[in-house]
């Protein structure tokens, strides 16, 4: 497997190791690597209290050393959405990774059947058609690769969601036998995931939508194993509903991914009593730029974070509210203005495409405040669409 290039750390932050905040170039990309280690620590216990195996989605972080420390803190492996990414992280050491999406594509499958003759990493990946399990095996024979269940393959249903998925029941089971009957493929098992479902705000919607979605999943199940097909797993879930999925008796995977750095669309959700708390650790450090009468402007605008989820959050200093200001500003008004090179810190509406439009984050130890740069996070998977 050819290895994914370098990411080059920008000038702006060369020799920031060691130093203070203060010193970080604006704007920047930070992690309080404090507030994440709680996150991760959290997570791994409630797995851990409940059996639950944790495969937390990589796509959030895009970053193979981040990937790594899950998997050292209890995580079996992690799940991406594109074979880019897949590769990108296998690149870097990344030994158990699952592309949790449909690929039909030939050219990208070929990829992927590269990496998997090549080894070192273990692959699974989820189709929801038949022309996706027969390229997938096309692609495999085409590179030589006939080793009995080479690759893990989950099918994956629509549980509710309106996106990818096969039907639940029957019309899942006959794909499950068609994996079966490939000996090149593994069936793995069902991927269930209902994405909207993470963002309803109601603790009560959340649940409810869950216990919908776990009857299907539970019809499906029974749909092939009267097959005389087992289903060996069923993995989905995400930061808005894995305690659900946890106590349905059915997921035995979860793929969380954003509780280890909390966005801020996730910290709108009406909090669950049941749920781990989980603290904002992912951050835009900004500088107030303008100081026009009445409001400040800061350097953060879109090309620094994502506002597909809303616009970020003023985290630091308290009271102010952000406005849009279009690409490279950000409006704040409030009762008491920060000033001319003042530094103001934002929380992003949602992580994950924030975080696709950097090349680095900057962890930070000991606080936003007093803290420093311990290290520079390379983000190996940035722009990997493919």
């Amino acid at each position: 497997m050819s290895a994914a290039p370098e990411i080059a750390v920008p000038d702006r932050f060369a020799g920031l190791i060691g130093q203070a905040v203060a010193a970080i170039d604006t704007p920047a990309l930070v992690i309080d690597l404090d507030a994440m280690d709680r996150n991760l620590h959290r997570m791994a216990d409630f797995c851990l209290a409940r059996g639950m195996r944790l495969r937390p989605h990589a796509k959030m972080h895009k970053c193979a050393e981040l990937a790594l420390l899950q998997m050292a803190h209890g995580a079996v492996g992690v799940c991406v959405q594109k074979i880019g990414e897949a590769l990108a992280l296998a690149s870097k050491g990344v030994g158990d990774i699952y592309v949790s999406n449909e690929v039909v594509d030939p050219r990208k499958l070929a990829r992927l059947a590269t990496a998997v003759r090549t080894g070192g990493t273990r692959f699974a990946i989820a189709v929801d058609s038949l022309v996706g399990i027969q390229h997938l095996a096309q692609a495999l024979a085409h590179a030589g690769v006939s080793a009995p269940g080479a690759i893990d393959v989950f099918v994956e249903i629509d549980v509710g969601h309106g996106r990818c998925g096969m039907a639940p029941g029957v019309p899942a089971g006959e794909l499950a036998r068609t994996v079966v009957a490939q000996p090149v493929l593994r069936f793995a098992g069902l991927q269930a995931y209902h994405g909207a479902a993470q963002h309803y705000r109601s603790a009560d919607e959340r649940r409810a939508t869950v216990a919908a979605a776990t009857q299907a999943v539970r019809a499906t199940c029974d749909a092939i194993e009267a097959m005389g097909i087992a289903v060996p797993l069923v993995t989905g879930a995400g930061t808005g509903t894995f305690i659900h999925e946890a106590a349905s008796g059915v997921w035995g995977e979860l793929q969380a991914g954003s509780y280890l750095f909390m966005d801020a669309d996730y910290a709108a959700n009406q909090a669950d009593p049941a749920a781990p708390a989980f603290e904002h650790a992912l951050f835009v450090k900004s500088q107030v730029m303008s100081r026009p009468q009445g409001r400040a402007v800061v350097d953060a605008g879109h090309k620094s974070h994502a506002i597909d989820s809303g616009l970020p959050r003023v985290w630091l200093p308290q009271g102010l509210d952000f406005a849009n200001g279009g690409d490279e500003h950000g409006v704040l008004r409030g009762a008491h203005l920060p000033e001319l090179g003042e530094t103001v810190w934002l929380v992003p509406g949602h992580c994950d495409p924030t975080v696709n439009l950097h090349d680095v984050m900057v962890g930070v130890r000991g606080g936003l405040i007093a803290g420093r740069v311990e290290r520079l996070l390379p983000v190996d998977a940035r722009g990997a669409l493919g």
